[in-house]
């Protein structure tokens, strides 16, 4: 399973945010009043820059609510947190280590194997917390805006072709060189729904 259209169709009941307002996703499931602990930190050169969740169900996996709530959102581009980023840059996700231990993914609908469902940064993997560093110009899209997506796994399913989902990081990044896409001419895999589209890993 990927961040890209299957993983976000899939969640739901999350109340998301001050997404734009403070520069950061803040996910609140629906049962609870205080943010979750698990954060993703995306690396850009040598800014780095941590968000929690932009979806998440108190830990749980995903039920249906969920998905469909994280779905909603991967359409939702605009409220997606931003960097700013050159094709000149490094770029890498980190997670903390709770979330490394259940597993997860990182990628991005950009690069040159996006036409599957996104470009790995992280394929599916345990206990590493960090994805390692890659060119932005490898895994950016060729208009201005790329959506980053990041996926914590259910450890009890991990291993399955199917696992099911704890949290999804939405991030956007942006490269002001480029022009910003159409509506009509936006790629739609933009706002990747982690239950859409070909796993990472599989490529």
């Amino acid at each position: 399973m990927s961040l890209s259209t299957r993983v976000i169709a899939g969640l739901g009941a999350v109340v998301v945010i001050g997404a734009g307002t403070l520069g950061g996703s803040i996910a609140y499931a629906s049962s609870k009043n205080a943010p979750v602990g698990s954060r993703a930190t995306v690396t850009v050169g040598r800014n780095s820059h941590a968000y929690e969740p932009s979806c998440y169900n108190a830990g749980k996996p995903f039920d249906d609510a969920t998905n469909k709530a994280c779905g909603a959102l991967a359409k939702s581009i605009g409220k997606f947190p931003v960097i700013n980023v050159s094709t000149a840059d490094q770029i890498g996700v980190g997670v903390d280590p709770d979330t490394a231990k259940n597993g997860w993914q990182a990628y991005t609908n950009g690069g040159s194997s996006s036409q599957g469902g996104g470009t790995p940064l992280a394929k599916q993997q345990k206990d590493n917390t960090f994805s390692g560093l890659q060119p932005a110009v490898n895994v950016l899209t060729s208009t201005r805006d790329t959506t980053l997506t990041v996926v914590e796994f259910d450890p009890k399913t991990a291993n399955s072709a199917q696992p099911n989902i704890i949290a999804v990081w939405f991030v956007t990044l942006r490269n002001n060189a480029l022009p910003a896409a159409s509506p009509l001419s936006q790629d739609p895999s933009q706002g990747q729904d982690p239950s859409q589209g070909q796993d990472p890993s599989q490529q």
